[in-house]
């Protein structure tokens, strides 16, 4: 146990008395609202009918993180970890939950479900996405293909953007400037900016917002440093964001909300297959813009309402790399377009019983242009219909059940069934525990380029998961503590990888990931608030790549006045092991990652009520030197100052 954890310990106990005298002085009772999620039915319910442990980060909770990344506030939840966030911005993120990896972990932004068709893994790049556009998030883990389909094998992520006001006119503008260093660079000259803003509003029966962010970055490079103060080139992060929404009120049972976005990233990176620090020059560029527009109607009648998601988007992503080779500028480009559409209804039978039913089209095609193979549009497509359904029944005496099927019909491989049982039982406000289990199933297709590519194999076949879960909720002390516990097990079998003839197959042969997750939190007084989750992870041999057994995440939410706000949090995360294809020998060597422990420090001050806000914060306080990703650099001890104003 190291000196960092024995500081922070040392301030939680601190923080800890001092909040015990302060709620003996104000024995104030906390009322917490009920609190609503959405994530596992597509509607909104109470929480505490969930069968599900469903992770929240609101609005109140997002500014309380200011100055950090989607990825980073991401990283800090029980059973997620997203390698690659405290890397320099450019570098490409990890998802790792539950022992999968991104094409297991489905993104939904306003409810439709985002992914770059032209991707190996047919993820969702969470780079294009600003955190200062974001109003809430939800974390559901687990297998929830019944609901969502492909990629829904081990957790949904599901994030909503902000919405307009209620004013006519409502205005936002906001900056903020940090350093961008590794631990053995000392240089703080704004190296990390950050700036926007938004303009929102209702009137009458229109309501409407717009965006504008912008982010640059740079001082570090991508790759480690061989030696300390070496002069590596930087690696230039560069992002732009617009976001426009548009909403009508038609009637009083029928709603109209438009959207469109637009995405643009350029980042300089080092050589993508040897990264162990014997390449590092600025000649390789990345370029990748995404548009994405779409219509969601809903429709409120007596016994239900009636939803329509749809969004089209077209993601291009061009490439400039140094080919050490020929000594030349190699050039290459990757364009996907995605249509999805999405029809559910809910209907009640009656307050206890209610039936969400819908169908799922999604349409799906890519094309490429690389120095070694071309693939057009026309060959290189396919499309999914699904219908489901998901029957909700709530009792007056705490039982719960949510249950139901999805047929995955795929214009390429036939056929998949996924069903999912998840009943709950609360036991009432004398005992404040509610107890969960739950069976579900899930799906994962093969990619257009797993498919199609020069790689490829047509008569692949969807990689199947079945995930067992329970575990219990308990809210006590008038719901000023709660904690939770979740246990899984998940089985996965089918997966695709290469055959010795270098193309992708089906592999036999069942994987097995299981864990622990739990969570804490504990409102001490009005001022005061604890935060704290465990994750442990075990997984097979084929699954083990960067998914830490342990992994720890505390913090302490202090409101000194009505206008002053601090937050420290610590992380530690146990030790990895990594994998890198050596370009000396052209064989992929494994190494264990040793472990580490970050403590950051936020101060906030509201200079203006509800107007004007500044922050500070401090990451990697003691400058601890880890390794993330082997061969890639990571961040030091590094300062941020912003400003926020709202008109």
């Amino acid at each position: 146990m190291n000196k960092n954890f024995i500081r922070f310990s040392a301030i939680l106990a601190l923080v800890t008395s001092c909040g015990y005298a302060q709620e003996k002085k104000d024995s104030i009772q906390v009322n917490q609202l009920q609190e609503v999620v959405i994530s596992d039915t597509k509607f909104a319910q109470s929480k505490e009918k969930s069968g599900k442990v469903i992770t929240k980060i609101s609005v109140e909770e997002l500014q309380k993180k200011s100055g950090q990344s989607l990825a980073t506030i991401l990283s800090s939840v029980a059973g997620v970890e997203i390698n690659g966030n405290q890397s320099a911005n450019g570098k490409n993120l990890g998802y790792y939950i539950r022992g999968g990896k991104n094409q297991q972990v489905l993104i939904l932004i306003d409810g439709n479900p985002v992914t770059d068709a032209s991707g190996i893994s047919f993820e969702f790049d969470l780079r294009l996405l600003p955190i200062d556009q974001v109003e809430s998030i939800e974390i559901m883990k687990g297998a929830a293909s019944t609901l969502y389909g492909t990629g829904a094998a081990t957790a949904v992520i599901n994030i909503t953007l902000k919405k307009s006001g209620n004013k006519a006119l409502q205005a936002n503008a906001y900056i903020n400037i940090g350093s961008n260093n590794t631990a053995t660079n000392r240089k703080y000259n704004g190296q990390d900016l950050n700036q926007g803003f938004s303009v929102n509003g209702t009137v009458k029966k229109i309501n409407y917002l717009a965006s504008l962010n912008s982010t640059e970055t740079d001082g570090m490079s991508q790759i480690a440093e061989p030696t300390p103060n070496s002069n590596y080139d930087t690696d230039r992060f560069s992002r732009i964001n617009y976001m426009s929404k548009v909403g009508c009120k038609a009637t009083k049972r029928l709603s109209l909300d438009f959207f469109a976005n637009y995405d643009k990233v350029n980042n300089d990176y080092d050589f993508p297959f040897d990264n162990t620090g014997n390449d590092d020059t600025n000649l390789n560029k990345s370029k990748t813009e995404q548009f994405r527009f779409g219509f969601s109607p809903k429709y409120k009648y007596a016994n239900g309402e009636f939803i329509l998601n749809s969004s089209f988007s077209k993601i291009q992503r061009e490439y400039q790399e140094f080919d050490s080779y020929t000594f030349g500028i190699d050039y290459s480009m990757y364009q996907a377009k995605s249509v999805n559409v999405d029809a559910f209804n809910k209907y009640k039978f009656s307050d206890k019983l209610y039936l969400v039913a819908g169908a799922n089209y999604q349409f799906h095609d890519m094309k490429t242009a690389t120095p070694y193979s071309s693939l057009a549009e026309e060959s290189t497509k396919f499309n999914m219909i699904d219908p489901y359904f998901t029957g909700v029944y709530t009792s007056e005496f705490g039982l719960n059940i949510n249950a139901g099927g999805r047929l995955n019909v795929h214009s390429q491989y036939g056929n998949q069934l996924v069903y999912n049982v998840n009943p709950s039982f609360n036991f009432g406000k004398e005992i404040p525990v509610k107890v969960l289990a739950s069976l579900s199933t899930a799906f994962i297709t093969p990619s257009l380029y797993q498919l199609y590519s020069e790689y490829g194999t047509a008569t692949l076949t969807p990689e199947k998961n079945t995930t067992i879960e329970s575990g219990f909720e308990v809210a006590i002390l008038r719901k000023k503590l709660t904690f939770n516990v979740v246990g899984f097990y998940r089985e996965q079998n089918n997966s695709i990888g290469f055959d010795a003839t270098y193309h992708y197959t089906n592999i036999e042969g069942l994987n097995k990931a299981k864990g622990v997750e739990t969570g804490f939190n504990y409102v001490l007084s009005h001022k005061v608030n604890l935060n704290a989750n465990y994750t442990f992870t075990q997984v097979d041999e084929a699954l083990n790549r960067l998914i830490p057994k342990q992994k720890v995440n505390g913090s302490i939410d202090m409101s000194a006045t009505k206008r002053l706000f601090f937050n420290v949090n610590y992380q530690y995360v146990d030790g990895r092991q990594d994998a890198f294809f050596d370009g000396n020998t052209y064989a992929t060597v494994y190494t264990k990652l040793g472990s580490y422990q970050l403590v950051n420090a936020l101060v906030k001050y509201e200079l203006v009520k509800a107007r004007l806000s500044v922050f500070g914060t401090v990451t990697n306080i003691f400058n601890e030197d880890f390794v993330e990703n082997i061969g890639y650099s990571t961040r030091g001890r590094n300062f941020k100052l912003g400003l926020n104003l709202i008109l």
